[in-house]
């Protein structure tokens, strides 16, 4: 049974995210988008913990529903947790996801990150000051079943493998904890081929989740498993045993639509490749600062391998653009006008959900609902025929279908919903 899983949120209480992050809303749109298994996110907040005990169910192993029966989506224990400490005279920013089966278990978690002081009522992604292979050892000490895995792991600011303060490998972070450590977080500005590119990550499941701050973006990136039985343990143990027959792709943002895949300086505009920052060593040419190296900039570095090399034992992937964005190139209009929402919804309604008409539906069914504009851009996402300007430096990138000329002369034109 093919199963998509998003195993990174965010709730209401996280800072920047949206206040209709609550459960049945997540639940409700889980199940527009086709996701089946969703991660709780920020269960250490003391007032998302007690929604997740109230609104929640364990229904099996590790997996939990709506009380209100309202939706089919299942939750698994999952949060993110800002870790910045100092080590070896460098300070360290991570971001990391943590995942427990149990509902005692995140209790115990969070009683014991309050005694070492953390403050987890701040944000529901808490900053602690705990080292991440201290945070690893907490969590193992908890329930062996626990599982780390850090989070958007090339992001310049907050990642393993950052640029501004991260490492150069898994080993350097958690020493002789690090066979624990079983699958790294691409994020959005890196897809698995760029990943590929390291050869110590080959026994390193590489998973991609949406780090959603709002409820349409649930499901921009996401896994899917072929799973016989959803479980808490059957989900992990494909991560943990790198099962690459029953983790069957991951779904990518197209990466240089991510906020940080070339270097640049936002204030200043600019936007350099990697080998442009070389040129210019590194400094802005407008105002002499330092340049944010992105994500391309780092897997170079790191790199010991040449782009296009495929490990052994890998997972493909399928890099798409979600069906509201989709839209809104095609109607010229924003994701959030009600021309692009109220297309999205008929679409949903008429052919199934967000992920089966990305994924499955043939683009002639998809041609006869919503016409030729929308099925070609359909079909040009499912090939990758894309146009792309990398995003830099906290700038999202821009992935466009269409070309000026072909907008200009609206061809192939769009058949009216209504």
């Amino acid at each position: 049974m093919r199963v998509i899983a998003d195993l990174h949120i965010h709730s209401k209480y996280s800072r920047a995210c949206s206040k209709e992050l609550e459960l049945p809303n997540i639940a409700k749109w889980c199940d527009k988008k086709g996701i089946g298994i969703c991660a709780t996110g920020d269960f250490t907040h003391p007032a998302w913990f007690s929604d997740i005990k109230n609104e929640l169910e364990e229904t099996g192993d590790g997996i939990y529903e709506l009380k209100s029966k309202k939706s089919p989506t299942k939750f698994v224990l999952g949060t993110e947790i800002s870790c910045i400490y100092k080590k070896n005279d460098q300070c360290r920013r991570l971001h990391h996801n943590v995942f427990f089966p149990k509902i005692e278990n995140v209790q115990k978690f969070n009683d014991q990150l309050e005694e070492r002081g953390c403050n987890i009522k701040s944000d529901g992604r808490p900053i602690i000051g705990i080292k991440s292979k201290d945070l690893l050892e907490i969590a193992l000490g908890i329930n062996e079943e626990a599982m780390l895995i850090p989070a958007h792991a090339w992001t310049p600011w907050f990642a393993i493998f950052g640029s501004k303060s991260g490492y150069d490998s898994i080993e350097e972070c958690f020493e002789d904890l690090s066979p624990h450590i079983h699958a790294i977080e691409t994020g959005l500005s890196s897809d698995p081929a760029m990943n590929w590119q390291l050869s110590a990550l080959d026994n390193i499941m590489l998973v991609s989740n949406s780090d959603a701050h709002s409820l349409p973006n649930l499901g921009r990136e996401a896994n899917v498993f072929d799973l016989e039985e959803i479980s808490y343990k059957n989900i992990f143990d494909i991560i943990r045993n790198h099962d690459t027959k029953k983790f069957l792709f991951t779904v990518e943002f197209y990466p240089e639509e991510g906020k940080y895949h070339y270097d640049g300086h936002r204030d200043c505009k600019i936007s350099f490749s990697p080998e442009e920052t070389a040129k210019h060593k590194g400094i802005c040419p407008k105002c002499g600062k330092k340049l944010t190296l992105g994500v391309m900039h780092r897997v170079d570095k790191l790199a010991n391998e040449k782009i296009g090399r495929k490990p052994e034992n890998f997972v493909p992937y399928k890099n798409l653009v979600p069906l509201g964005e989709i839209l809104g190139e095609v109607y010229g209009k924003g994701v959030k006008t009600k021309t692009v929402q109220t297309a999205y919804e008929e679409m949903i309604e008429k052919l199934g959900t967000e992920f089966s008409i990305l994924l499955d539906i043939p683009v002639e069914e998809i041609k006869k609902l919503s016409g030729e504009m929308t099925a070609e851009a359909i079909r040009r996402v499912r090939e990758g025929e894309m146009i792309v300007e990398p995003g830099y430096d906290g700038e999202y990138g821009v992935v466009k279908i269409f070309s000026k000329e072909e907008k200009e002369a609206g061809k192939p034109k769009q058949k009216a919903l209504f």
